[in-house]
């Protein structure tokens, strides 16, 4: 009698690959694995090889690169998407991608259940599981990590019983996670808050003190919001990210150390390297602030907040999410330009930006020679902009004594 099958998100890290013969062993199920290259340094045939080799009866593996960066980073970017204004959920936008990924396979195969390699601390066991149930709430999902209780010094002793090589040891014990829009690095010495982050847990940035004395410049070029060229060339979005990580790392831009509030209610330290993330927010604000009227901007700085959140959550295929983006769509419509960028000892700052729609005007803004502004217009402004802060300051305070009130039915 044939097995029930079990779709397994595999990267072919520790926790993965102790899921394959734990799944046969603990729940009698065949394994198929998907491994989705989201821009990760991965071997997709040595990742198939691996799984294969582990158990699995069948490995999937697909290069989603170019989806990854048009589906789920382009409208991230456009929304300015940070949790708590500093982390630009490398991590999160990519789960969704691997949970529609595990869902066409298990229906592919047959499959009534899938799985995935977190624990029941972390947040992205939510944003799995909350993906699947939007896109199939008919299939289970299993969660090996979250019901074997063993601890990371007790999967790498499984793992060695089951002749499985892994990259984690006892004497590096960091956990990674890495995508086109960042690398995340958790657990080991960053467990204590207290201390300072060492150069090891670093693998796409240069420590700011190292970096080059010559900043870099580039320009970049938007459409609709989007980033479309490099220094005047045409560059497909997902390798132009892939460039700035390189550029924008060397120059030790994009290190974030975080205090982070997770979903399941715990505080966790992270740290992120997110160079190319880090360049292209700063470059897109500064064309929105260029381009976007006042109180547009200060709307969806609010809507920017919010969007961040449902990211995080793991609310991606949520009604909410996808109603704002069609708001944040339609912000993006004139916003076509320039913007160059300097990148120097750990920085990203903006030298300069323009654009055809741009609201800037200097005949509007010079204080010298042309000034078409109507200053004598000023006086009558103020005046009408005044009146309710005039007409509540002219208002006595009432007596903090209350006041008698009519016996009932008299008037």
């Amino acid at each position: 009698m044939a097995r029930s099958k079990v779709v397994l998100a595999y990267s072919g890290g520790l926790d993965t690959s102790v899921a394959i013969p734990w799944l046969r062993e603990e729940k009698g199920l065949d394994v198929v694995t998907v491994t989705v290259d989201v821009g990760q340094p991965v071997d997709l045939e040595a990742v198939r090889a691996k799984a294969l080799a582990s158990g699995a009866s069948t490995a999937y593996v697909a290069d989603a690169r170019e989806e990854f960066a048009q589906e789920f980073l382009r409208p991230a970017l456009c929304a300015n998407a940070l949790y708590e204004g500093v982390y630009p959920l490398s991590t999160a936008l990519a789960r969704p991608l691997i949970a529609r990924r595990l869902v066409d396979v298990a229906r592919r195969e047959g499959a009534g259940a899938v799985a995935h390699g977190c624990t029941g601390k972390g947040n992205d066991q939510v944003r799995f599981e909350l993906s699947t149930q939007s896109l199939a709430p008919d299939l289970e999902v299993v969660a090996p990590a979250r019901e074997w209780s063993m601890n990371r010094d007790e999967e790498i002793a499984f793992a060695g019983r089951h002749g499985i090589p892994v990259d984690a040891t006892k004497r590096s014990p960091y956990s990674t996670d890495e995508n086109l829009w960042g690398r995340s690095v958790e657990c080991g010495i960053l467990e204590d808050p207290a201390v300072e982050p060492p150069e090891e847990v670093y693998a796409w940035t240069r420590s700011p003190l190292e970096a080059p004395e010559e900043p870099a410049r580039l320009t970049l070029g938007f459409e609709e919001g989007v980033p479309v060229s490099l220094d005047g060339t045409a560059v497909p979005f997902h390798e132009l990210i892939g460039t700035l990580n390189r550029l924008a790392g060397e120059h030790g831009v994009g290190r974030i150390d975080h205090l982070e509030s997770r979903v399941v209610g715990i505080k966790s330290r992270e740290v992120y390297e997110c160079p190319a993330a880090t360049v292209l927010l700063e470059a897109h604000r500064a064309l929105e602030a260029l381009v976007l009227p006042r109180d547009l901007l200060a709307f969806k700085r609010t809507v920017e907040q919010r969007y961040g959140e449902l990211v995080y959550d793991g609310l991606w295929f949520g009604p909410l999410r996808s109603s704002l983006e069609a708001f944040v769509r339609a912000t993006q419509e004139r916003l076509t330009g320039e913007v160059a960028m300097k990148l120097s000892k750990g920085r990203a700052t903006v030298a300069g930006r323009r654009s055809a729609a741009s609201l800037y005007r200097a005949g509007l803004a010079t204080y010298s020679e042309g000034d078409r502004f109507r200053r004598e217009m000023a006086e009558g402004f103020i005046y009408v902009w005044g009146l309710p802060s005039r007409t509540w300051a002219s208002v006595a305070r009432p007596s903090a004594r209350p006041v008698a009130l009519p016996p009932a039915g008299r008037p």
